[in-house]
């Protein structure tokens, strides 16, 4: 029995829980750490360490996605997640204002509280995705990826704002109601998000699948399809390379260009225009003009050579000095990132679908993990290449130049391994059917 293509509003309605999922993280790695490091004045390293655990938590996300595909329905598991996401935001709250009575019995709370919210991210992000990778119709997959990817943005700026308007005058007691409000929205959002999304032909198309595979199983299954495992490495590489440069544009613009922190903030706010506009370019383009199997990966490919193209020039900012139109640099590695992150996204639910057997889940957790280690490494190695370049050059200006040629490299070669997904290969997988066309 084969279920009906989500229509649009379905796409918009699984969108809420991206912006969930986007406004609680948001509060937990970014409001927390200014408190963390501002308010408490402890070490910088503890809350990039608890995030970076967050990350590694993420590593479960296969198997996740392993128990939502022997459910009769997704929906339970994205539902279980974010309210675990949610409890996990409560005591992370609770953790940071407890530091300043405490800090190791805050510190190990707040393991605890992150170890909740990488579980309950990749639990929901993982069932998700694979939910939209089995429900939307092939060509609307770009449109789709751009709706929830930009909800999800808008869910994060709409928590910064609204929370950091309500945190003043700031109080732990007042920061504790705001999260806790937060997070029970974000809990309601996905209920409503998800109510009866999936119909009843779910259970039969779960029956249809036959005895369940053990997990074992189904991940060899997974990393032996040689598309499935290439693009496992090509989400990592791209997601180092777009993630490296996070910590590290602000200070670059207050070191080079001697930027004042709001010139800075503006820059990064241009920045993220850029992505906004490149998301919705690409999504309406893909929902208008795509036909056929090759239209992402082109799209993926050129998000990926214009990304590099934008940090070539960000690093011939770094040798030119203010004299360099900065702002319009910047941008254009927004809009490329954009681009790049819509096309990736639809190619990873085209790519998801394939085979046999009811793998969405286990192929996004598997592709999910990759991203989330490439996320907590990017972060980190970029800041740490230029505190070492720093270290090593006589000019601050030659370590951004040299960080950000490397990131240019990697964007170059997530190009290449994208062109490769499109070559004919025999999967190591019998029980999975060969691929005629790449779906991105």
């Amino acid at each position: 029995m084969t279920r009906e293509p989500l229509g649009w509003l379905g796409v918009v309605r699984l969108g809420l829980v991206q912006a969930a999922l986007g406004s609680i993280v948001v509060l937990t790695t970014s409001t927390l750490n200014r408190i963390m490091v501002v308010e408490l004045a402890l070490p910088a390293m503890l809350p990039a360490a608890l995030v970076a655990w967050h990350y590694g938590v993420q590593l479960s996300r296969p198997r996740w996605g392993h128990g939502s595909d022997l459910g009769a329905r997704r929906t339970p598991w994205i539902v279980g997640g974010v309210g675990v996401l949610a409890l996990g935001g409560i005591l992370a709250t609770n953790a940071t204002a407890l530091m300043q009575v405490s800090a190791p019995w805050g510190i190990g709370l707040g393991i605890i509280a992150f170890s909740l919210i990488g579980g309950g991210v990749g639990a929901a992000g993982t069932s998700l995705l694979a939910l939209l990778a089995s429900r939307v119709a092939p060509q609307r997959r770009p449109a789709a990826a751009a709706i929830t990817w930009i909800m999800m943005v808008m869910g994060i700026a709409v928590t910064a704002g609204v929370v950091g308007g309500l945190l003043d005058p700031f109080s732990f007691q007042r920061l504790a109601v705001v999260a806790s409000g937060v997070a029970l929205i974000a809990f309601l959002a996905t209920l409503v998000a998800t109510w009866k999304v999936e119909g009843p032909e779910a259970v039969a198309v779960a029956g249809d699948a036959g005895p369940p595979t053990p997990f074992a199983e189904a991940l060899r299954e997974t990393l032996a399809d040689v598309r499935a495992r290439q693009f496992m490495i090509f989400v990592f590489v791209s997601m180092l390379a777009y993630s490296a440069q996070d910590l590290i544009l602000e200070p670059f613009g207050g070191v080079v260009f001697a930027m004042t922190p709001g010139q800075s903030t503006q820059m990064a706010g241009i920045q993220h225009g850029g992505v906004l506009l490149g998301m919705i370019v690409t999504g309406a383009a893909g929902g208008r003009f795509a036909r056929g199997t090759t239209w992402m990966k082109s799209w993926t490919v050129a998000g990926c050579l214009g990304s590099a193209l934008a940090l070539a020039g960000l690093a011939l900012a770094a040798a030119a000095g203010p004299g360099w139109p900065l702002i319009p640099t910047v941008f254009l590695l927004g809009l490329f990132n954009g681009v790049f992150a819509v096309a990736a996204i639809g190619s990873m639910m085209g790519l998801a679908g394939e085979g046999e057997k009811r793998r969405e889940g286990v192929r996004m957790g598997v592709w999910g993990a990759s991203q989330a280690v490439a996320f907590g490494l990017g972060g980190f190695l970029g800041a740490a290449g230029v505190d070492a370049g720093r270290g090593l050059f006589a000019q601050d200006s030659t370590a951004f130049l040299v960080v950000f040629a490397v990131e240019a490299a990697l964007f170059v070669a997530a190009a290449l391994i994208a062109l490769r997904l499109g070559a004919p290969a025999r999967t190591a997988a019998p029980t999975l059917r060969e691929i005629e066309h790449v779906g991105i």
